[in-house]
C-alpha cells in the first residue's frame, strides 16, 4: 500500500511537470484549447474566482481541517474487504470546504455552494485511504469535456453578454447542469449538520468476492439543519469555520457513513444520474470528529485528497469524472506547493 501510494505522488508530480511543459513548444504558447482538459479545468476555475490567489486550491479553496477517528459498522464486511472499514476504528482528518477558488468567499454565500469534505484514513500501515464527496446529491456534468463546457460558459457570461448568454445557452441544452444549478442549496447551521454526497460511484468487493457498485453517503446523525433566509442573508462571512471549532469545544460531532448500492441496470458511470431513494442502503460506520487540528493549515497546503488513492476491496467506477479529478487536482496541488 505505500509503495502503492508513492507511486501515485510520482504521478502527482509528473502530471503537473507535463502541464508546466504544455506552457510552450518551441518557445510558442500553446492555446488554451491544446491544453489537457483538466489543466484547463483549473484554469477556467482560477479565472472563475479572480485568482490565482497564491498557495490556494483553485475550488473549495476556503477550508477548514478537523480530525478525529472512524469506527466500522458489522454491516460493512458484507459489502467490503476494504481493511478500514473491518473491525478496528482507525483516526481520520476531514477537511470542509467552500467551493470556488475564493479564499474568503463568505460561508453563507450561493457561490460557497455545494460545500465539500475530504476525509483521509489514516492506516496501520502508515498509508492513507481518501473519500471526497459534496453538499448535493448529483454533479451537473457526465464528462470533464462537459463540465468545462460549463464553467467556460459562466466565464463568457459576464453583465455585457448578448441574451441569451453563453450559460443560458449552456444550460438550455444541458439539463442535468440546469437541474444541478437550480437545486436548492440552503445555508447549514453548521458543517455538523450537512449531509454530504458522493456523486461517483465505486466497485466494491467483500471477502467472499461479490461485487456491488456503490456511492458514498454521509450524514450528520442528529439530522441536517439549516438556516432560515432572513438567517442566512445576517450570517456572518466565517460563520461555518467559526461555529464548528466553538461546537467541539464542547461535544463531539458524529456522521453515518453509509453505501447505497446500485441494482442491475443503474447507470454507474454518470456522475448526473442519481439512483432512486428505494435502493438498498448499507452502514459503514461512524465518523466521529473531535477537534479542530491544529496544523490544518499547514495540513491543507501540503497534501492532496485523492479518491482513487484506494485499498483492496474498493476500485473505482469508470465514470469519467472519477477518472479525471486526481489529473485535476494535480494541477492545482503543483502550483499550491509551487505558490503559485
Amino acid at each position: 500500500m505505500i509503495l502503492h501510494q508513492k507511486a501515485v505522488f510520482k504521478f502527482i508530480v509528473a502530471a503537473y511537470c507535463v502541464s508546466s511543459i504544455s506552457l510552450s513548444v518551441a518557445g510558442e504558447a500553446i492555446p488554451e484549447s491544446s491544453k489537457p482538459v483538466t489543466e484547463q479545468l483549473v484554469n477556467t476555475l482560477t479565472k472563475l474566482s479572480g485568482g490565482p490567489h497564491a498557495g490556494y486550491r483553485a475550488n473549495h479553496a476556503k477550508g477548514l481541517v478537523v480530525k478525529g477517528e472512524f469506527t466500522p459498522a458489522v454491516s460493512a464486511a458484507s459489502v467490503t474487504k476494504a481493511v478500514h472499514l473491518q473491525s478496528a476504528a482507525t483516526p481520520v482528518i476531514v477537511r470542509f470546504s467552500n467551493a470556488t477558488g475564493v479564499p474568503n468567499i463568505p460561508d453563507a454565500d450561493g457561490n460557497a455552494f455545494p460545500k465539500g469534505i475530504a476525509i483521509r484514513f489514516q492506516l496501520a500501515d502508515g498509508s492513507y485511504t481518501d473519500i471526497v464527496s459534496i453538499s448535493v446529491n448529483a454533479f451537473p456534468a457526465a464528462t470533464p469535456e462537459d463540465f468545462l463546457g460549463l464553467l467556460n460558459a459562466v466565464a463568457a457570461s459576464g453583465p455585457g453578454a448578448a441574451k441569451p448568454s453563453p450559460v443560458e445557452q449552456f444550460l438550455g441544452s444541458h439539463p442535468a447542469a440546469l437541474k444541478f444549478v437550480t437545486t436548492p442549496k440552503p445555508a447549514p447551521v453548521s458543517f455538523a449538520t450537512q449531509a454530504f454526497y458522493g456523486v461517483n460511484a465505486f466497485k466494491f468487493t467483500n471477502a467472499k468476492g461479490e461485487v456491488s457498485y456503490g456511492r458514498y453517503r454521509i450524514e450528520p446523525v442528529n439530522g441536517q439543519q439549516f438556516l432560515s433566509k432572513t438567517e442566512q442573508e445576517k450570517a456572518a462571512p466565517d460563520y461555518l469555520m467559526q461555529e464548528l471549532p466553538a461546537r467541539l469545544m464542547k461535544e463531539a460531532a458524529s456522521y453515518r457513513i453509509s453505501v447505497q448500492l446500485a441494482d442491475a441496470g443503474d447507470e454507474v458511470n454518470n456522475a448526473t444520474v442519481i439512483w432512486p431513494d428505494t435502493r438498498r442502503v448499507v452502514e459503514l460506520g461512524m465518523l466521529t470528529i473531535r477537534a479542530v487540528d491544529a496544523d490544518g493549515k499547514t495540513f491543507e497546503k501540503n497534501n492532496m485528497f485523492n479518491p482513487l488513492v484506494l485499498v483492496d476491496g474498493i476500485e473505482p467506477s469508470a465514470d469519467p469524472i472519477l477518472l479525471a479529478r486526481p489529473s485535476a487536482y494535480a494541477v492545482s496541488y503543483g502550483r499550491r506547493l509551487s505558490g503559485q
